[in-house]
């Protein structure tokens, strides 16, 4: 307690809370549209929206329709889109060799979106899960998730979204190694201004599931993922995965899932001061989006509220399915 503090009465704090107004001035932090990045799945075929179950209001999208998401998401002030395909199972291998197609979903949708809307930055996910006949983000042999031989497929996939367009890349495989190798491709490249997001703590989370049913992983995943994924108990070891990654090239990092961490969001920042975002993960949306939409809750209050802790606790930023949801509200002024 600050010692130079006013006791009572002469000290009352519902002063500053009487009206809108005064709360206003007296307002700490502040979310902005500025501050989201929209996540959105992407499917073959055209002009479809296929809802997504286990995510109310959300659909895995034809590129024609991720291209006017993108243009909904530029109207709104929304600076950038992070693309997550949605691949046909057939083409699911071992190698996971539809992850450097150039022609594959999410390169295709590179292209659309920056030919139509150059302005909004794109973002990917670099990793093998949506290509794994195994369902994991990391090549397998005999039951083992290798890390090495992950990285080297890892640079290729990196590599060939870079060529596309790609603005930010988004390692989420959780492989040693991966941020140093990807970002001295890309100098070799020559694509020298991409920008790389590290999901530089991304626990074993419980909160992933309706994720995984989005991008069509649930029923091929083999075992789990905790021998790459981070211990839920742990916090020291995000730093020390952050400050890695910060070494080996990462302009920004991420704390994934969001809620359930944001003491590790808070430590990050205060320890590094680099740009820090969290991944509010599907089941942290569904959470929300499921209860309002059975009356439990106010939606939008609980929806706002739960990005502002983000920002509250440090992050420079959020991945959010409510992005344009939160966006509109935010268009019309103050919401609290």
């Amino acid at each position: 307690m600050p010692q130079s503090q006013a006791s009572y009465p002469a000290a009352r704090f519902r002063r500053l809370r009487r009206m809108p107004a005064l709360r206003a001035l007296a307002q700490e932090t502040q979310l902005v549209t500025g501050d989201l990045i929209w996540p959105v799945f992407v499917r073959d075929g055209h002009d479809v929206a296929d809802p997504v179950a286990s995510m109310p209001g959300v659909s895995r999208m034809s590129v024609d329709r991720v291209v006017r998401a993108a243009e909904e998401a530029a109207t709104l002030g929304i600076p950038a889109i992070c693309l997550f395909p949605y691949t046909d199972p057939a083409i699911k291998t071992e190698d996971c060799a539809e992850a450097w197609n150039p022609d594959n979903l999410a390169n295709r949708a590179i292209r659309a979106i920056k030919a139509a809307v150059p302005e909004i930055a794109v973002m990917t996910d670099v990793a093998l899960d949506p290509y794994n006949a195994n369902g994991h983000d990391g090549l397998v042999r005999d039951g083992v998730i290798l890390n090495d031989e992950t990285i080297v497929a890892l640079v290729r996939m990196a590599l060939v979204q870079a060529e596309a367009g790609a603005d930010i890349l988004g390692p989420s495989d959780m492989m040693d190694g991966r941020i140093g190798a990807i970002r001295g491709a890309l100098e070799a490249a020559a694509h020298t201004d991409v920008a790389i997001l590290s999901y530089a703590a991304k626990y074993a989370s419980a909160f992933y599931g309706p994720f995984r049913d989005a991008v069509g992983a649930t029923g091929a995943l083999k075992g789990d993922k905790k021998t790459y994924q981070m211990n839920p108990a742990n916090g020291d070891e995000a730093l020390r995965l952050v400050a890695r990654d910060l070494a080996e090239g990462a302009d920004m990092v991420m704390v994934k899932p969001g809620m359930p961490y944001l003491d590790i969001c808070r430590r990050v920042k205060d320890a590094f001061g680099a740009p820090t975002y969290a991944y509010q993960v599907s089941g942290e949306y569904a959470m929300i989006a499921t209860a309002a939409e059975r009356g439990w809750i106010d939606g939008e209050a609980a929806m706002m509220e739960s990005l502002m802790a983000f920002k509250r606790a440090g992050c420079d930023g959020i991945l959010t399915y409510f992005a344009p949801a939160a966006a509109r509200i935010l268009g019309r002024g103050r919401w609290f």
